[in-house]
């Protein structure tokens, strides 16, 4: 599904290149052999310092780990990176930029060398900065299936922050669902491998097209930790990680350009990923190559000592930490500082592992123009603006501009996934429609917890969003102009009270149909339903939703269940069956309450799938459509973790039938099957069927997945129009992890499943592998080449 496009620089452009990367590289090499080792290790820390409001140099931020040390303290030595100059607190983005541009003259002046720090922000939902635009979370874009718009998206992502001076995004993360109890799911792209790694290999290759770099996480198994629980240990065994984990990055790494990875938090069968030298040294540069950063997650360093308990001291963390090949320490100096020197001075460690990370550092630093003479810390946003006069500065720096909003509209659109219809939707002009729950009134429900306006701006009440949020209401007001709308929040989204269902109630009466507005409220640590560190101990809706919607339900009015949630939810047997349509959106972004609207009213044809399995039942987890017979419904457990809706699943507003599939009956196992089949629209509408390939091999020599996807293609198409759809499948797409720890692909009989999800296999092809068993590794290949013909 990833487009590589590549093409032949002249000799000239290639040679001049060459001498550039001649001249960064001797530069580097002076700059160590020049160094002191405060100055090294200056270069592998940062200090988290918000953008100044009015303009002035940034302040360090006053957070919750350590009382943060002065920018004075540092600068004389130098800086390595500057944290969130935008992502602290609400500033205006032009003066934002000159804030962190009066700092990087500040710290470009203090050091002896004239070296300016590199600026890092996330990015995860859009630039998480005031008055930026908001896009859907990562689990839209799986829902989406289109590599090609998140990759659109990113780019305009990376474009903003380039503008205003920043360098590095924190940003995709690649973490494959295992228990959507996990918080952050909503910051996953789905928990299949190749979904994910395909979807965040797009979004990494358009911020890296703007000069921006990209920064994959969490590496590696974070989603994994036990109960669902953030930052607990992980129990996965090495097939797991290597057959799981590990291929999105993988993906990542080889066709993205990918310049940087986070560690993460976790400890895997005790070994913590920060300490880990066989994942970050091994794996990552010795077997893939990797030439970029790592960086740390936000205090995982110091973590060895205070959660993990593997370190004894600062020094010896950071020294751990440094040795496993840890380059940067985020998101303030704590252990690369002081610490560190004396145990070098002490011998724990050499500064050969120091000079290490400082040249892959200041490698980065040069690739980035950072180091060349002509280096200018003017962002080209201010590039015509008069500097002298911050005041007049305000409002002249827009990172919300009608095409930003305009893709996240059509990202937003194409994630909405109906799950269910009974032939209420599309809406035919309802006279009264009433919309009930703690999300019909709510401008952030659409927002996640890494967008700014619910990260940072939440703490800071009073402030505007800085972007336009209509609410679901406003929505179906716009959507629905000679409609009568009422409204009715019934509870909070995890409140324990009922009192406000007397007032749902009386709502509804006289309703042609009832829009359930449910799901979550986004939040950090406790003070959210969803987000980081916003773990359930079930998969039951929160607070009293449940009840509320069997309440509707129960008045025998039609109701359309909309769910805006930041995880799969169970609504179970008795509700799924009694709803009349049920639409699902993983927090959408600004444009989403239009997009949820445009799906009900039918102007917008709905053509998003499940990136995640819903459960049947609140307990049924952890479960995933990728696993095993072991893990299927059956006799020998009273627990059954069948889905109600599983991954891949979404109805349209018409039909298609597949037909005529032709494919190879045999290849060899270092050979490629090509198939081929006819996708019919024979509904009155147009739509877009998502094709999705899933390889079952149903005799291994470990226990493999029952199926899993191995390709997809989005296809639109409008009444009675007919595609053609090919595919080659490389055999290597086969291959599992075997019983030594070598990948290999197998000869034996497969099935080639082409389905409209998991669970609704259309065609299949029958095939099988032959020759011997063959060892494949990191250069293997990873997609099957899926097209469209039109007949």
């Amino acid at each position: 599904m990833t487009d590589n496009v590549t093409t032949d620089a002249p000799a000239s452009e290639t040679a001049a290149g060459d001498r550039l990367r001649a001249d960064r590289s001797a530069r580097v090499d002076e700059l160590i052999a020049a160094m002191t080792l405060a100055e090294k290790l200056a270069q592998l820390y940062g200090l988290w310092a918000g953008a100044s409001a009015d303009g002035a140099e940034v302040a360090p931020h006053q957070h919750d780990m350590d009382e943060p040390p002065a920018l004075d303290e540092l600068i004389p030595h130098g800086l390595g990176q500057l944290t969130r100059p935008f992502g602290t607190v609400p500033v205006d983005p032009a003066l934002g930029a000159l804030s962190l541009m009066r700092s990087q003259e500040r710290i470009v002046a203090g050091n002896r060398f004239g070296i300016p720090a590199m600026a890092h922000d996330e990015c995860l939902a859009g630039f998480a900065a005031w008055g930026a635009t908001t896009y859907p979370v990562p689990l839209s874009w799986g829902a989406a299936f289109d590599p090609g718009l998140v990759r659109e998206m990113a780019a305009a992502i990376g474009s903003d922050m380039r503008s205003v001076g920043v360098h590095q995004g924190l940003a995709p993360v690649l973490d494959v669902v295992r228990d959507a109890r996990w918080g952050r799911v909503e910051e996953t792209i789905g928990e299949d491998p190749y979904l994910v790694g395909s979807i965040a290999t797009a979004y990494v290759q358009g911020l890296e097209s703007t000069g921006l770099v990209a920064t994959l996480k969490h590496f590696a198994g974070y989603s994994a930790s036990r109960a669902g629980r953030n930052l607990a240990p992980v129990s996965m065994g090495p097939r797991e990680r290597a057959d799981v984990m590990l291929p999105p990055f993988e993906m990542a790494f080889r066709e993205s350009g990918a310049r940087s990875v986070m560690h993460a938090y976790t400890d895997t069968d005790g070994l913590p990923a920060a300490a880990d030298e066989q994942l970050l040294t091994g794996l990552l540069r010795d077997t893939w190559g990797f030439e970029g950063t790592v960086v740390a997650d936000y205090f995982g360093i110091a973590f060895l000592k205070s959660l993990h308990g593997v370190a004894a001291d600062w020094g010896q963390a950071a020294a751990l930490a440094l040795t496993a090949g840890v380059d940067v320490e985020l998101p303030t100096v704590k252990t690369f500082g002081p610490p560190l020197r004396k145990a070098v001075a002490a011998g724990e460690l050499t500064t050969k592992v120091v000079d290490r990370a400082l040249r892959r550092v200041l490698t980065q630093k040069a690739q980035l123009g950072l180091l060349d003479p002509d280096w200018s810390p003017l962002p080209p946003a201010l590039a015509d603006a008069d500097l002298d006069a911050p005041d007049r500065l305000r409002d002249t720096v827009n990172l919300d501009t009608a095409a930003h909003r305009d893709i996240s509209r059509r990202l937003a659109e194409r994630s909405v996934i109906l799950l269910r219809n009974d032939g209420v939707l599309p809406l035919d002009r309802p006279a009264r429609i009433a919309v009930v729950g703690p999300q019909a009134d709510t401008p952030t429900a659409v927002l996640g917890c890494y967008s700014f306006p619910v990260h940072v701006g939440s703490q800071h009440p009073g402030t505007p969003a800085g972007v336009q949020l209509p609410t679901l209401l406003q929505a179906l007001m716009s959507e629905f102009p000679g409609c009568e709308i009422v409204t009715a929040a019934g509870c909070a989204v995890d409140s324990a009270v009922t009192d406000g269902f007397a007032a749902a109630l009386r709502a509804v009466r006289g309703a042609d149909v009832i829009v359930a507005a449910l799901g979550d409220r986004a939040g950090l640590f406790g003070r959210g339903t969803s987000g980081e560190g916003c773990d359930a101990e079930s998969l039951a809706l929160p607070g009293v939703q449940q009840q509320l919607l069997d309440t509707l339900l129960d008045t025998g009015t039609p109701v359309v269940v909309t769910l805006v949630a930041g995880r799969p939810y169970a609504l179970g047997d008795g509700t799924v069956d009694a709803s009349a349509a049920i639409v699902q959106t993983f927090f959408p972004g600004q444009e989403g309450t239009r997009a949820i609207a445009g799906v009900l009213s039918g102007r917008v044809e709905p053509s998003g799938r499940l990136p995640v399995s819903v459960p049947r039942r609140p307990g049924g987890q952890p479960s995933t459509y990728l696993a095993a017979r072991l893990a299927r419904a059956g006799d020998s457990s009273s627990v059954d973790p069948t889905p109600a809706f599983a991954f891949g699943h979404g109805l349209t507003y018409t039909s298609f039938v597949w037909s005529g599939l032709t494919a190879d009956s045999a290849a060899a196992t270092d050979g490629e099957l090509r198939l081929s089949f006819t996708v019919r629209n024979t509904g009155p509408r147009p739509g877009t069927e998502v094709v999705q390939l899933y390889l079952h091999d149903p005799v291994a020599s470990v226990v493999q997945p029952v199926q899993r996807l191995v390709g997809y293609l989005r296809v639109p198409l409008e009444p009675g129009e007919t595609a053609r759809i090919s595919a080659v499948v490389p055999a290597d797409l086969a291959s599992f992890t075997g019983r030594d720890g070598r990948r290999i692909v197998e000869p034996g009989e497969l099935e080639l499943r082409l389905g409209a999800s998991s669970a609704d296999t259309r065609l299949t092809a029958q095939v099988t592998l032959t020759g011997a068993v063959r060892e494949v590794d990191h250069t293997r290949a990873l997609h099957a080449r899926m097209s469209q013909e039109e007949e």
